[in-house]
């Protein structure tokens, strides 16, 4: 046998074992993926199941909502939310969903930053998700406090007296209670906070 055609069946040997390893490292990964989606739902058609806790949004409606029972003034009926959402750092659409607002009872007094004075605040709190929000915001009522009052001693009096301090206010507010409900209950779901009062001396 001459050199030549020796070196010849040598690079179709080595091709060979290439391709053969090319083949199974892609079957490998096709067999991953495969397993993966199979695990996930992807291949039977199902979606991943739903948690039950997680707080839905409440599709607004055409009739008016019921009026409490007598007895029942000031607590906030628990609406049943319809649609899903992954998270609640998505947008919502007003006109579509329907919103329950959270009045907290007891208002905040904290000093303000500059030391020169102190706000006092009442707050009622909006979500447009369904009553498992509201029971949420009950059950961390205490680290909702505190998360509010840590954010009004850190104001300072001349913004504050401005529309756009009040606004800024109103998203650290906002920020900060959704924080707390995320770290406690894996999900915020406050859309907005709105004052009741509001003074500054």
């Amino acid at each position: 046998m001459s050199k030549t055609k020796e070196k010849a069946e040598g690079k179709g040997g080595k091709s060979k074992k290439m391709l053969l390893i090319g083949v199974g490292a892609t079957l490998l990964t096709a067999g991953g993926a495969a397993g993966g989606m199979y695990l996930s739902g992807g291949v039977t058609g199902k979606e991943a199941e739903e948690d039950p806790h997680r707080p839905k949004l409440v599709e607004r409606s055409e009739e008016p909502a019921e009026a409490p029972a007598e007895g029942e003034e000031g607590k906030v009926v628990l609406k049943e939310g319809t649609v899903s959402v992954k998270n609640d750092k998505q947008k919502v659409d007003p006109k579509k969903f329907e919103v329950t607002y959270i009045a907290l009872e007891q208002s905040f007094t904290a000093n303000l930053a500059d030391g020169a004075g102190f706000v006092q605040l009442g707050i009622s709190l909006a979500t447009y998700y369904d009553g498992k929000v509201v029971q949420n915001v009950e059950r961390q009522a205490v680290p909702i406090r505190s998360a509010v009052l840590m954010v009004l001693s850190q104001q300072d009096a001349a913004v504050l007296s401005t529309p756009q301090g009040k606004q800024m206010l109103q998203r650290d507010l906002t920020h900060a209670i959704n924080d707390v409900l995320r770290q406690k209950e894996g999900f915020g779901g406050i859309d907005n906070v709105y004052f009741t009062n509001l003074v500054i001396q």
